[in-house]
């Protein structure tokens, strides 16, 4: 008897030899013998069958950055594998690990316009850390192998395999062996004894240092060696939009988010730090904000494991090139404690009167009868998790004020699409979230525009009875754009009004509870019913539409040029 397989099969032990668990996928019929042979292991591996293709990625992303695993996406070709761009653009921006499987026409048909034809390869590849075609079932162990070792190493990203019929179908006795290595790609680079010792004499040197932690801390572990050296050498910390949680929010040495709508402190003294620590970040625009009158009085150090990064965006003095915990970790023993006390109180400073003149009234309304505001629904939702839970968010007011006001207090902590801003990214990334971490609280705040965009996906909630908690900041606007049209645009809000449909309705019609919350003197006690149940939950909040998020660094502005409301600018006192 013949031990040969078949190469879907040879996909499937592939997937289990990688400890994988779950995918998210969708069938169709040029991934039929994948589907099919699946069902031979489903006591090994769950496929999660999501409503659109579009909700398997963003699972996969919100499973990948809850677990630090890599996710696992299996769709048919064409439609299918075109509906996944987004996630793969996405993925690829916020350095998400995902292996992800498109289903394609035999061999013999490419190039003939067949039926659910698309050159996934022309497509993919300006957009997914690697793209490969596997046309014979030989090649599907050691492709499989090489996307997980590229997907998960380095800087993680988004890997396509676009697996055409005929290999599915066609006999291999080929054995999966992981890959550990692949000749001219080098993940994880040797660090510079130089390069530390110039990083650590930079530290030592500088008077006003801050640590803008990004992502990338998350990414590698970096989070006790960032806080360790961060203690012993006194300096402040401020974090990316992604790069939050890495710090607990508590922690005296935390300043609070940077950028566009982040925390006056570490948004003023960014123009008057004389040293700039970036660890796994990328000096993105609505960080940086006008990079030409960004940190002028600031020598920039930037640690990081993507040598591209280094003065893409900005100009930046010495560059370490490595992973950062190993970088830190080397940094440790040659930074020294010095008081640097004037200097954190300065941010407090900042930070009191964002507090004393915005957060007072964006996060604790004192009217009962009033709409709740989405600051004090973010903080009360963080305040009865226990500042234990996962944040999931959508793009919008909802990213950004759920993001400031929700606390943090473990690592892996907030799951928000980034670079990209993708709109109908919460909903499928917080249902991938609990299922990679499903002894962790999951809170998904997300708005009505960008619930609507994948709102199908609550489908996937019922069918495996996900428990995560929706909460809805209902304005009946695009909120953000209407936002930009009141400042910038006198109040023209064209096409951001939107007529919605009954949310709790909707979700009754799916099984979830749910209810509305129309006043402050509703707030509390929705909130308690909904952390109480167990299983999904959805509370529709009315918010007033007027309500904006501050502070604003408007585009084009310097990062300290910061909007306390629509008609005043911040001035240091």
């Amino acid at each position: 008897m013949s031990d040969k397989i078949t190469g879907a099969e040879a996909l499937i032990r592939g997937l289990i030899a990688e400890n994988t668990d779950r995918v998210f996928g969708y069938p169709g019929g040029y991934i039929i013998p994948v589907f099919d042979k699946l069902y031979d292991y489903t006591d090994r591996i769950t496929n999660v069958l999501t409503r659109h293709e579009q909700g398997a990625i963003h699972a996969a992303q919100g499973y990948a950055r809850a677990s630090h695993r890599t996710g696992v996406v299996i769709v048919t070709s064409g439609p299918a594998a075109t509906n996944l761009i987004t996630g793969l653009s996405d993925a690829m921006m916020d350095s998400t690990p995902l292996v992800v499987i498109t289903g394609q026409a035999p061999s013999s048909m490419l190039g003939t316009d067949a039926f659910q034809e698309t050159d996934v390869m022309g497509i993919t590849q300006p957009i997914a850390k690697w793209s490969c075609q596997i046309r014979h079932a030989d090649d599907v162990a050691p492709a499989l192998a090489r996307a997980f070792h590229i997907a998960s190493t380095g800087r993680p990203g988004p890997v396509v395999l676009d697996f055409t019929k005929d290999a599915q179908i066609g006999l291999t006795d080929c054995r999966y062996t992981p890959c550990r290595y692949i000749r001219s790609y080098n993940p994880n680079p040797e660090i510079s004894d130089t390069d530390i010792a110039v990083a650590a004499q930079m530290i030592n040197a500088s008077q006003r240092p801050m640590i803008l932690a990004g992502q990338g801390v998350t990414i590698s572990e970096a989070e006790a060696v960032m806080t360790e050296l961060a203690e012993k050498a006194r300096i402040p910390v401020a974090a990316t939009l992604l790069g939050l949680s890495a710090m607990p929010s508590d922690h005296p040495l935390f300043k609070g988010m940077l950028g566009m709508h982040g925390n006056i402190g570490p948004n003023i003294n960014t123009n008057r730090a004389d040293l700039l620590i970036a660890v796994g970040m990328r000096f993105d625009d609505r960080v940086t904000g006008l990079v030409s009158l960004y940190a002028p009085q600031a020598k920039i150090l930037h640690i990081d494991i993507d040598e591209s990064e280094f003065n893409k965006n900005v100009k930046v003095h010495a560059t370490v090139h490595g992973d950062a915990r190993q970088a830190l970790t080397r940094l440790l023993p040659l930074v020294s404690s010095r008081d640097r006390d004037e200097w954190i109180d300065s941010f407090d400073r900042h930070n009191r009167v964002e507090h004393n003149r915005v957060a007072l009234a964006a996060a604790y309304g004192t009217d009962p009868c009033a709409a709740p505001n989405m600051g004090e629904t973010a903080r009360k939702v963080s305040e009865a998790a226990g500042h234990g839970a996962i944040l999931v968010n959508d793009v919008g007011q909802n990213q950004m004020l759920s993001s400031r006001y929700f606390r943090f207090t473990a690592p892996r902590s907030i799951i928000s699409s980034g670079g990209l801003g993708t709109m109908g990214f919460g909903l499928p990334a917080a249902i991938g979230a609990k299922m990679g971490a499903p002894e962790r609280p999951v809170c998904l705040f997300t708005g009505d525009g960008g619930l609507q965009m994948t709102l199908q996906e609550l489908g996937t909630v019922m069918q495996y009875r996900t428990d995560i908690k929706i909460i809805v900041l209902n304005n009946n606007f695009l909120g953000n754009v209407r936002q930009w049209q009141a400042l910038f645009c006198h109040n023209r809000f064209s096409q951001t009004p939107m007529l919605n449909p009954d949310f709790v309705a909707l979700a009754a019609a799916y099984g979830i509870e749910g209810e509305d919350v129309a006043t402050r003197a509703e707030l509390d006690g929705a909130i308690d019913r909904m952390m109480s149940r167990h299983g999904a939950y959805l509370l529709n909040v009315r918010i007033d539409p007027t309500d904006m998020v501050f502070p604003m660094t408007p585009v084009g502005s310097a990062v300290d040029h910061i909007m306390l409301n629509p008609d005043e600018i911040y001035t240091p006192v």
